[in-house]
């Protein structure tokens, strides 16, 4: 048991993943939050070999948490610490509960989380800017757009700014503002500093919020804030999106670029984003790429991300100038 015990909660979770293989692993991911699914994937992707000594306790410690859960549920702590110490032992049983009652803690604005956004804009539309950019930052981002987008014009900006600046958060704030929203909210046991907001924060919020709004706030951070805005617009439409357009628009966007500067781009990309790309080429222009990436050979990933970047802001630049549409959602979208 000596291996598992070096192992952290996340690389646990990887290896049980890779036992049980990619199209289960998939359907648990799925219920993750994504932060949480780009973590544990790259404990997977950075792990060389798992020997079945170390699966079969993952696996087993994964079985015995679970039993030790439905212990729980059925007959509350002291009904599963009795139960548990006839079959783990009394230090393993301690041990599950402990790990069991870690993962049960309220997240900050739970309750919120499961109220309809048109009740909570009228909930919150009063408060202090600081007070709803805190509050958008704890809930899912499709919510907060839509709590962000229902919210006057003239607070729109200043609370993106607030989201996209907010760093950490003291408990005891978050208690205050809890307390006065709800009395029934959960108190935050944890003593640590809470990190929540920050410029990926009001990215996915964004993301969902309809073009009016996005362009509305953008457009206003610019005035106050220039390099703020550039980066949020930076992160709003990554490289690898480009699957998400459509071939009028890919072919649109290879008409701006460089072989040279596409080739360094695509260095290291995914199969489905390089066949897109080869399939808006002609025969001759996809050879002639593919023998520049060839030439290429090795390069820093530094100079990969620059290039990446770089079609990014063509991209943003053609989507500005109308030439291209990049779906956001919302009812400005519909194409006709």
């Amino acid at each position: 048991m000596a291996q598992e015990k070096k192992l952290t909660g996340r690389k646990k979770a990887a290896v049980l993943f890779i036992a049980l293989g990619p199209e289960l692993s998939s359907s648990i991911m799925k219920q993750l939050p994504e932060e949480e699914i780009e973590r544990i994937s790259f404990e997977i992707a950075n792990m060389d070999v798992v020997d079945s000594k170390t699966q079969a306790e993952v696996i087993t410690e994964f079985l015995e948490l679970h039993q030790a859960q439905y212990y729980l549920l059925k007959g509350g702590v002291e009904y599963a610490k009795q139960v548990l110490e006839k079959t783990v032992g009394p230090a393993k049983a301690n041990d599950y509960l402990r790990k069991l009652s870690m993962a049960s803690k309220k997240q900050p604005f739970s309750s919120l989380r499961k109220t309809d956004p048109k009740h909570l804009v009228n909930f919150i539309a009063n408060e202090h800017p600081q007070t709803i950019a805190l509050i958008l930052c704890y809930l899912d981002p499709e919510q907060a757009a839509m709590v962000l987008g229902a919210l006057p014009q003239e607070k729109q900006a200043d609370i993106a700014k607030r989201v996209a600046t907010m760093e950490t958060t003291s408990p005891e704030i978050v208690k205050e503002v809890e307390a006065v929203l709800d009395q029934k909210l959960s108190t935050v046991a944890e003593e640590k500093f809470t990190s929540a907001g920050g410029v990926q924060s009001i990215v996915d919020i964004l993301n969902r919020v309809d073009r009016s709004t996005e362009r509305l706030i953008i457009e206003t951070l610019e005035q106050e804030n220039p390099e703020l805005a550039d980066d949020i617009r930076n992160r709003m439409f990554v490289f690898e999106d480009i699957n998400l357009l459509d071939d009028t628009a890919v072919r649109r966007i290879l008409r701006e670029i460089e072989s040279k500067e596409l080739a360094k781009a695509l260095k290291g990309s995914s199969e489905e984003l390089l066949n897109r790309i080869f399939s808006n080429m002609s025969q001759r222009a996809g050879e002639m790429l593919k023998e520049e990436m060839e030439f290429l050979g090795p390069i820093r990933l530094r100079e990969v991300e620059e290039a990446q970047q770089n079609i990014v802001r063509v991209i943003r630049r053609l989507d500005e100038a109308g030439e291209i549409i990049i779906s956001r959602g919302g009812e400005d979208e519909v194409v006709v």
